[in-house]
């Protein structure tokens, strides 16, 4: 497969021109890219408005996730915000309905576009996850005083578990609403043996970090759209440029040009090996005692507190050995893993780590907390910062999460409740910001 973008950066690059345009350091730097970095000088395109390089490598992609697919140089953020976008313009419904355990960009494109949301909750043993059941859904929708335009779901999750998209997609279609997707972190579903891809199980609108889980520089993510949806194609490069930099930094593109190359060739075998490899080890672990989260291949989730330790912990174990996970906290630990990742010293580590006396503390419950302004009215009214410990019965005006992973305990507009600040002292959120009195 070509690569478009990448070629003609190499190509500008070896000319070793003068270069009397942006960006400032004109090639020339310590990081040793500079070269590679442009603009969008003639030739080189232009991202929201691609009909050149960018255009082709676009349709290269597009090609290899058998839909219509667009680049985004500023994560797969952007992409929310521009599915949001799509699904509740040109007159459609102005809610979405979503699982509770959305990113915080998410949030946000709620209030810059003035939506309203109807909250979904779950099953799950924490805020990073909301198991929800098709036939739960139905109800819910159903019950809606107004239809909402779209279901938005996070699928897989932050801890992996991977939601019943076929069925969700139906419970959708059925009543002529959209199924959004934040695929974050399963762009390489696409590429197992059999597609686990959001867009393969019936989503209408999808999101992927390529970043996370593909050979990308960080940033790099795809917007897809199903290539039923004709009439939201023209939209789509507008709603992204709704929200996005003028400025899309050219060493993404080129890295998700490349991508489609390694896409095309050696990576999927790779993926599989790796796949039966990570699966024989979850198989070895729980055999030990581990007790493990979620259904996501590519992602190792334990829950380590029935083998008698935090997530924090194991945490620094690992890192003591060189190893540094994705995400801990005291119920979870979240491994990440790429095909060529070698599993040998995490396989001996962990299963060298001696059983102990099961942690019995639970997360607090996380019940849904009453609503008594809009997102958007509470992100923009005036605010305070107060402590947790003074928050109670005050309206919620921040995105409050912990970072990573950026999944809101409570959301902009709702009441705080003891229950609620009793989750923000467990994740460690010590002060949150809150709407004037």
């Amino acid at each position: 497969m070509d690569t478009p973008v990448y070629d003609f950066a190499r190509d500008y690059a070896a000319k070793s021109a003068l270069r009397l345009h942006m960006p400032g350091h004109k090639g020339l730097g310590q990081l040793g890219v500079e070269a590679l970095d442009l603009t969008e000088i003639a030739g080189a395109d232009s991202l929201y408005e691609a009909a050149g390089i960018i255009a082709k490598s676009e349709e290269n992609a597009s090609k290899l996730f058998g839909c219509p697919t667009f680049y985004s140089c500023e994560g797969a953020s952007l992409a929310v915000r521009a599915m949001a976008a799509l699904a509740t313009g040109q007159g459609r419904s102005r809610v979405i309905a979503a699982a509770r355990n959305v990113h915080k960009s998410f949030v946000y494109a709620a209030a810059l576009l003035g939506l309203e949301v109807l909250w979904l909750a779950g099953a799950g043993e924490s805020h990073l996850s909301c198991r929800l059941e098709p036939a739960q859904v139905a109800r819910a929708l159903d019950a809606a005083p107004q239809k909402p335009a779209a279901l938005y779901v996070t699928s897989p999750d932050y801890l992996g578990h991977m939601a019943d998209l076929a069925a969700l997609s139906k419970v959708c279609h059925d009543r002529g609403m959209l199924l959004l997707v934040d695929n974050a972190h399963g762009a390489y579903l696409k590429f197992l043996p059999k597609s686990l891809h959001p867009m393969d199980l019936g989503a209408d609108l999808c999101c992927d970090s390529a970043h996370k889980t593909l050979p990308v520089l960080t940033g790099g993510a795809y917007l897809h759209i199903a290539s039923k949806h004709e009439d939201l194609l023209p939209e789509a490069k507008g709603a992204m440029a709704l929200f996005g930099s003028t400025s899309p930094s050219y060493l993404i593109l080129e890295s998700l040009d490349l991508a489609n190359r390694a896409l095309a060739e050696a990576f999927p075998s790779q993926l599989a090996q790796q796949a039966e490899r990570l699966a024989a080890l979850k198989r070895r672990l729980s055999a030990h005692g581990f007790s493990l989260y979620g259904q996501e291949p590519m992602k190792l989730t334990l829950c380590p507190k029935a083998y008698g330790y935090l997530g924090t912990e194991l945490a620094q174990y690992l890192e003591e050995r060189n190893m540094v996970c994705e995400f801990a906290d005291p119920d979870f630990l979240v491994l990440m893993f790429a095909p060529e990742t070698p599993l040998a010293a995490l396989d001996e580590a962990l299963l060298a780590l001696p059983r102990r006396r099961p942690v019995k503390a639970a997360p607090p419950a996380l019940p849904l907390p009453p609503v008594r302004m809009s997102i958007r009215a509470a992100m923009f009214a005036p605010r305070e910062t107060v402590p947790v410990s003074e928050a109670v019965g005050r309206i919620l005006a921040d995105v409050q999460v912990g970072c990573p992973p950026a999944v809101p305990i409570a959301v902009c507009g709702e009441e705080l409740t003891p229950a609620a600040v009793e989750s923000f002292r467990y994740y460690g959120i010590r002060s949150v910001g809150v709407v004037r009195e």
